[in-house]
This record gives C-alpha cells, sequence and structure tokens, in this order.
C-alpha cells in the first residue's frame, strides 16, 4: 500500500549556516532518500518551495474559483516537502516517518486511496499503439 508522508515545519532556519553545515543537512536528507530506495519504499519525493511561492484555489465543481497568493492556512508550521512510499502497512510507513531528518514540525502518514478496482479490466491488458 502506499502511504503519503507530508513533512511540516517551520520555515527558514538555513540562512544563517555554513555551506559545511549546509551539506551535512543534506546528507542526512539524500541518506533518508537512498535507504528508502534501497528497501524498495521509495516511490516519489520532493521538497517544496517556501509557501509565500504557493498560489491557493478554493471553489469545486460547479463554482467559481477563487485564487489567492500564498497558502491558505493560519500557522506556523508549512508543508515543506512530501514523500510516496510503498509499505506492507501502517505500521512500516510510521517507521519510515521517524526516519525522516526533520529537525523540527510534525510528519502526517496517510494511505493513498487505491482506485484500482474502478480500473476498466479491458484496458488492463492494452498496450499503447505503435506509431
Amino acid at each position: 500500500m502506499r502511504y503519503m508522508l507530508t513533512l511540516m515545519g517551520p520555515e527558514g532556519g538555513f540562512e544563517d549556516i555554513t555551506p559545511v553545515q549546509m551539506e551535512e543537512e543534506m546528507g542526512h536528507w539524500a541518506q533518508f532518500g537512498q535507504d528508502a530506495m534501497e528497501k524498495g519504499a521509495f516511490v516519489a519525493g520532493e521538497a517544496l518551495q517556501e509557501s509565500s511561492t504557493a498560489t491557493t484555489l478554493r471553489g469545486g465543481r460547479g463554482r467559481e474559483w477563487s485564487i489567492t497568493d500564498g497558502p491558505y492556512a493560519e500557522s506556523k508550521e508549512q508543508l515543506g516537502g512530501f514523500y510516496l512510499l510503498e509499505c506492507e502497512n501502517l505500521d512500516a510507513a510510521i517507521e519510515w516517518a521517524k526516519k525522516v531528518p526533520l529537525q523540527e514540525g510534525s510528519i502526517e502518514v496517510r494511505p493513498v486511496m487505491d482506485f484500482s478496482e474502478y480500473d476498466d479490466p479491458a484496458e488492463a491488458g492494452a498496450t499503447p499503439a505503435a506509431s
């Protein structure tokens, strides 16, 4: 089963560190990613730019969308990145989350919806047409 680990924490904190300290910090993250890949858990993962670069859309189907700059959150913690992992169960996903080298913040672990039962069985064996 796939689990999304969303990483929430305070923004910034890297303005006053040396290049050597930054390299050490990035090494922790690289090691986590490498471990997850080697164990076959890693599906995807990305860090996000600061929340000030975000654009938030609010609305829905059949309604007009309002668009605002920045995140729509009244919190000091912001979404900083994510990992999508393939794990046997929630306990395994939690163990991976405990290994994320987040200095401060929280990690939400949530199963990804599986819509495979709604796939068209005729398409399951289909191959793309040759060009």
